[in-house]
């Protein structure tokens, strides 16, 4: 099975709330299962925004999930649609690259980014998100946090992430799930890097 339909079997069997299949029609109209996960770091490959979504997932169930505490249908949703404003976000595009062997220039592909609608990283996944189907506030503060230190926000000295972290352990559990994913099970899987 590919990272697409383990993403939509997952999100089938646990996300049940009231405009879920909606927002799974709306996701399948966009790049979101092609989309790279990032322009260079991490699942920077075709299909890579699914596959990192997939493995956060997977790392939250795994390491951070307290059977008769935490919810499977809150941590399908933050896991596997964190990152949903990555959809329609990046473009290929092509440069040229010295090749070091023979000294010529060669023209390859790399993604860019072209933002669209400029919300914010998790803002903008929480809006979307919002469109078709109701957030918890554990769920949407998890969501809009899950970048931790490198959000722009708490890079400008905002301390609303430590009282988010400090009321919604989910929010925790989420931005450690990402940084695992992203920086320990991810490696080697950006073409770009290869």
């Amino acid at each position: 099975m590919g990272y697409k339909e383990e993403f939509i079997q997952i999100y089938q069997d646990k996300v049940t709330r009231e405009g879920s299949q909606q927002f799974l029609e709306w996701l399948q109209k966009t790049d979101f299962f092609t989309a790279p996960a990032s322009s260079k770091y991490h699942c920077a490959c075709l299909g890579g925004l699914v596959q990192h979504s997939v493995k956060v997932y997977q790392v939250m169930m795994e390491k951070h999930f307290v059977q008769g505490s935490d919810s499977e249908e809150s941590f399908a949703i933050c896991g596997l649609l964190h990152d949903v404003c990555k959809a329609q976000f990046y473009k290929e595009s092509f440069r040229n690259v010295k090749n070091e062997q023979t000294g010529s220039w060669e023209r390859k592909p790399f993604y860019q980014i072209e933002d669209l609608f400029p919300y914010g990283h998790g803002e903008k996944s929480v809006f979307l998100i919002e469109r078709f189907l109701r957030l918890k506030t554990s769920e949407a503060m998890a969501i809009r946090w899950h970048m931790g230190g490198f959000d722009d926000a708490a890079r400008g000295g905002s301390f609303a992430i430590s009282q988010a972290y400090e009321k919604y352990p989910i929010a925790v559990k989420l931005h450690l799930a990402d940084l695992e994913s992203t920086y320990l099970r991810e490696q080697g899987t950006s073409e770009v890097r290869k």
